[in-house]
C-alpha cells in the first residue's frame, strides 16, 4: 500500500541569497479587480489572497516541486499514527509593530476560524480539531479524533495577529484595509479603483527581499492592461493567448519581456442554480454538455493553449480520472433529451418552450475578462441551436460576487476555481456548504458525494483516496451541477529586467522575493 504518511519533517526552507544580485526598484503588476479586504479567512477572490500572501505566513507552504515544507515552522512531526501534528515555531518572526509572532496567535486564528461569528468560507478543517494545546510560547499540538487528510495543508492558512484583532470586529475592522501582517512586505498604501502600494519588511525571517516595493494596479480590463504593458507602466501580467501568440511576437518584446507557458492550476466551468426550475432535470444539464464543443471552445478561445476537463482536477495528476469519457458533441441527441423533459417549440420562434415560459436564461460573468465573455458567446451560439436562449450579462468583480453568486441570484455563471494540492474539496461540493455565501453556491446537494467528502479526508492511505475521488468524479460527470469545461495555460509576460525567475512545477512565484533588478535598470516611475 502506498501511504501519504509524514513522521518528521525539519526543513530549512529561507531563500538564500543570490550572489551579486542589488536590492532595490520596483515591480508593478496588472490585476483584473479588487481585492475584497485583506483578512485573508473573509476573502474567496484570488487577488486578496495573492496580495495577502506577501503580507502575512503561515506554518507551512507548498515548495516549488508542490511539497508541503515548514514556513513560519521551524518544524512539524505527525504523531499517534496521523491524528496529532506537532509545531515548532520559528523565533525571528515579528508582526510590523515589533511584535513576536507565538503560538497564541496560531491558537487566536484557530478560534476565529471555529467561531460561528466569522464569516468564512474555510471553517470546516478547523471544526474537525479535537483539541489544541499549547506546550510553550512557540510550540504547540493539535489533535483530531480520527485521522484527517487535509489536517496539514490546512495550516498553510495565514496566522493572524490576536493583540490587534482580539478585541476588533472583522465585518468593520480597518485591519481589513490596513492589515498587520509578518509577512515579505506591508500595506503601504491602498488607493480604491486604482492601486496597492506594498513596501518591503526589512527585518523578515526569511532574509529581506530584493525589491523594495510591489505595485498591485487596478485595471478591470485586459486589453487596456497589455496596453500599459506595452507603454512600460507594467512589469509582469498574464496574457491571453491572442496577445501570447500573436500581439507579442517581433524584436520589441523579444528584447524586452520574457514569456513562460505551463498548464494552469485552475479550470473554467458553467455552473448551473440547481433551485432554479428548469436545472434541476438533469436531462436539461445533460443536454447542454451534449451541445456543447468543448474542443471548439478550447481553439477558438485559447487558440489551442489549454485542455478540455471532465472535473475539478488538473489533468495529469494523480487524483484526475481520466477513465471518464467526456459526453461527445451531439447536438441531436441534446434536442431528443430536451422533448423527453417536456421542453417543445410550440409556436415556431425557435425557443423551446415547457408550460407556457420559453427557455430563456442568463449566463452571468465578471467584466473585463475576455476569455470568459468569447466562452460565453459561443455557449450562446451553440445552445440556439438546439432551442435555448442565453442571454450574456458582465458584472463588476465585487457586485458579481457579494450581490449575485453569494446571494444565489442567478441563473447560470460562468466562472473559474483555483485547483488545490490536496484532493479534499468538502467546501465546495458537501451539501452542507449550500448555504447563502457558501462555496457550494450552485446548491449541489447528493449523499454519496458526502460520504464520498468525509471518508476522503479520514485516510492518508494514496490508493484509497484515489478510488474515493475517482468515484467522486463520475458523480459529479453524471450530475453535472457545473459543465466542467477547460483547464487553460498559464501565460506569464515579465519584463526582463527582473531576474532570477525560475520555471517550476509551482509556476514562477515561488521564488518572489529573491526576484531582483539590476541597479542601473532599477525604475522609480509610477503610473
Amino acid at each position: 500500500m502506498k501511504k501519504f504518511f509524514l513522521v518528521t519533517i525539519l526543513i530549512l526552507t529561507f531563500a538564500p541569497l543570490v550572489r551579486g544580485a542589488d536590492f532595490g526598484g520596483r515591480i508593478i503588476l496588472g490585476i483584473m479587480g479588487e481585492p475584497s479586504n485583506l483578512i485573508p479567512p473573509l476573502a474567496s477572490d484570488t487577488v486578496s489572497h495573492d496580495v495577502a500572501d506577501l503580507i502575512y505566513v503561515s506554518l507551512v507552504k507548498y515548495n516549488k516541486e508542490l511539497k508541503l515544507v515548514p514556513w513560519a515552522a521551524q518544524e512539524f512531526k505527525i504523531l499517534d499514527g496521523g491524528k496529532k501534528i506537532y509545531f515548532k515555531l520559528r523565533k525571528n518572526i515579528f508582526w510590523f509593530d515589533g511584535k513576536p509572532l507565538t503560538a497564541e496567535d496560531v491558537y487566536f486564528t484557530y478560534k476565529l476560524m471555529i467561531d460561528p461569528k466569522t464569516p468564512t468560507a474555510y471553517g470546516e478543517d478547523f471544526k474537525l480539531v479535537k483539541k489544541f494545546n499549547i506546550l510553550s510560547p512557540y510550540e504547540f499540538e493539535v489533535e483530531y479524533p480520527k485521522v484527517y487528510a487535509q489536517a496539514l495543508p490546512s495550516w498553510g492558512i495565514s496566522i493572524l495577529p490576536k493583540h490587534v484583532l482580539e478585541k476588533e470586529n472583522l465585518l468593520t475592522t480597518k485591519y481589513a484595509r490596513n492589515p498587520l501582517g509578518a509577512g515579505a512586505y506591508f500595506l503601504k498604501k491602498w488607493e480604491s479603483g486604482r492601486r496597492l502600494v506594498l513596501d518591503v519588511n526589512k527585518n523578515y525571517f526569511e532574509g529581506r527581499p530584493y525589491l523594495d516595493e510591489v505595485i498591485y494596479r487596478i485595471i478591470p480590463d485586459i486589453g487596456t492592461m497589455f496596453l500599459e504593458l506595452k507603454a512600460g507602466n507594467l512589469d509582469l501580467m498574464q496574457l491571453n493567448p491572442l496577445q501570447y501568440i500573436f500581439q507579442t511576437k517581433g524584436s520589441f518584446w523579444k528584447n524586452r519581456f520574457n514569456k513562460y507557458r505551463y498548464l494552469s492550476f485552475s479550470y473554467t466551468y458553467l455552473a448551473y442554480n440547481l433551485r432554479h426550475p428548469f436545472f434541476k432535470d438533469i436531462r436539461v444539464r445533460h443536454a447542454i454538455a451534449l451541445a456543447l464543443d468543448k474542443k471548439e471552445i478550447i481553439k477558438g478561445v485559447l487558440l489551442g493553449l489549454g485542455k478540455p476537463t471532465i472535473g475539478p482536477y488538473k489533468p495529469g495528476t494523480w487524483v484526475y480520472n481520466n477513465k471518464i469519457k467526456e459526453f461527445p458533441y451531439n447536438p441531436k441527441k441534446a434536442k431528443h433529451l430536451l422533448l423527453e423533459a417536456g421542453f417543445k417549440d410550440t409556436d415556431g420562434d425557435g425557443i423551446l418552450e415547457k408550460d407556457g415560459k420559453p427557455f430563456i436564461f442568463t449566463l452571468l460573468t465578471n467584466q473585463g475578462n475576455s476569455l470568459r465573455l468569447k466562452t460565453a458567446v459561443i455557449i450562446q451560439y451553440r445552445l440556439a441551436q438546439i432551442g435555448i436562449k442565453v442571454k450574456i450579462r458582465t458584472l463588476e468583480w465585487a457586485t458579481f460576487i457579494h450581490d449575485f453568486i453569494d446571494k444565489g441570484r442567478f441563473d447560470t455563471v460562468l466562472l473559474g476555481w483555483t485547483i488545490p494540492q490536496d484532493p479534499d474539496l468538502y467546501d465546495v461540493w458537501h451539501s452542507s456548504k449550500a448555504v447563502p455565501g457558501g462555496l457550494n453556491f450552485m446548491g449541489f446537494k447528493n449523499k454519496e458525494v458526502d460520504r464520498l467528502l468525509e471518508q476522503g479526508r479520514e485516510t492518508l492511505d494514496i490508493e484509497k483516496r484515489k478510488k474515493i475521488y475517482d468515484r467522486m468524479q463520475e458523480i459529479l460527470h453524471y450530475e453535472q451541477p457545473y459543465c466542467f469545461l477547460y483547464v487553460p495555460m498559464s501565460l506569464p509576460i515579465v519584463n526582463k529586467r527582473f531576474k532570477n525567475i525560475k520555471p517550476a512545477p509551482a509556476g514562477i512565484s515561488y521564488n518572489f522575493i529573491r526576484w531582483w533588478v539590476p541597479k542601473k535598470q532599477q525604475t522609480f516611475f509610477l503610473p
